[in-house]
């Protein structure tokens, strides 16, 4: 396995295609990794406080509508 140094040497000798190409897959990979831990964080319940304090906000007319 290498490691992120060899990654980060490798990465610096590619075409400017080809890292753009590492690049959006490195993105990807990340949002993906975020939407999962969003997911799991969801089912277990860490974001209910933030849904209940903006659904009061909402019902008390702290909101504005969005652009």
């Amino acid at each position: 396995m290498s490691t992120v140094q060899d990654i980060e040497r490798a990465a610096e000798q590619l075409a400017p295609e080809d890292f753009a190409r590492l690049a959006a897959w490195v993105n990807r990979r990340q949002a993906e990794a975020w939407d999962q831990q969003i997911e799991t964080d969801a089912q277990a319940g860490r974001l209910d406080k933030f849904v209940d304090e903006a659904l009061e906000d909402l019902r008390a007319g702290r909101t504005t509508p969005a652009a």
